[in-house]
């Protein structure tokens, strides 16, 4: 098991602001193992939660999940929050490992901890459940996190991420907080900024010919704000003695 992932990512959320976001360490701590030594990645655990912390998605909304998470209400809070859960989910599960795990109820952000009865609590159950309600509300955004762990996990099932052979750097952007990796013959894009944008963004892929989306964190199945052409075919060109992508960053 990749144990480190899930303290890191709790390590950032507690201590760092998104301005300060290292993509340098966050591409070390997810590929920093041993060649063809199996490992299982995951983001967040139960236990993180029973001792006493906050599942990821608390992390990140807090309190805010409480009144803000209905489809028609607008909130910075909960819009960043469902963006980097969405993202750290995907980096975790195409970089940290050669398998992927999710512990039960966190793949749709379920808001609360997980407490079994003991004498502490007066051997309560009420934390000792996962809220299926909240994914199952139509009106409700749990489902777009649930829509995308669904769409996530079939990606790297059927394109057979996790044997694949370790990632490769194709850009370390730090100003743009964006990286561009390749692995199992597939492109993944991972922009970390919290507001920068950039369209026309140029980056250097292996090989030449026609590239597709076949999975989008903006589209609005899964909570994004529709804002890239999925239909779009992209052509590499040649700048510089390499071949080039450019695409809409955000």
């Amino acid at each position: 098991l990749g144990m480190g992932i899930p303290d890191f990512w709790i390590k950032y959320l507690k201590e760092k602001s998104d301005d300060d976001w290292n993509i340098e360490e966050l591409w070390s701590v997810m590929t920093n193992r041993r060649y063809k030594e199996g490992t299982i990645a995951y983001a967040e655990s139960h236990d993180q939660a029973i001792v006493g912390d906050k599942t990821t998605a608390f992390w990140l909304m807090d309190k805010e999940m409480y009144w803000h998470m209905h489809k028609d209400d607008d909130h910075l809070v909960i819009d960043r929050g469902v963006a980097l859960h969405k993202l750290i989910r995907m980096f975790t599960g195409a970089l940290g490992g050669e398998g992927y795990l999710t512990f039960i109820g966190n793949e749709f952000g379920h808001p609360e901890w997980i407490d079994f009865p003991r004498e502490g609590n007066d051997w309560s159950y009420k934390y000792a459940r996962r809220q299926w309600s909240l994914v199952d509300h139509p009106e409700l955004k749990y489902q777009y996190l649930n829509n995308w762990d669904g769409g996530m996990v079939t990606l790297l099932k059927e394109h057979d991420i996790p044997s694949s052979y370790q990632a490769q750097k194709l850009n370390m952007d730090a100003t743009n907080k964006t990286i561009v990796a390749e692995r199992g013959n597939l492109i993944f894009i991972w922009n970390f900024h919290p507001s920068n944008a950039i369209p026309d963004y140029k980056f250097y892929v292996p090989q030449a010919g026609q590239y597709r989306i076949i999975l989008n964190s903006d589209a609005p199945q899964f909570g994004g704000h529709n804002r890239i052409d999925e239909s779009q075919v992209f052509e590499t060109f040649e700048e510089d003695g390499v071949n080039k992508l450019s695409v809409y960053n955000t």
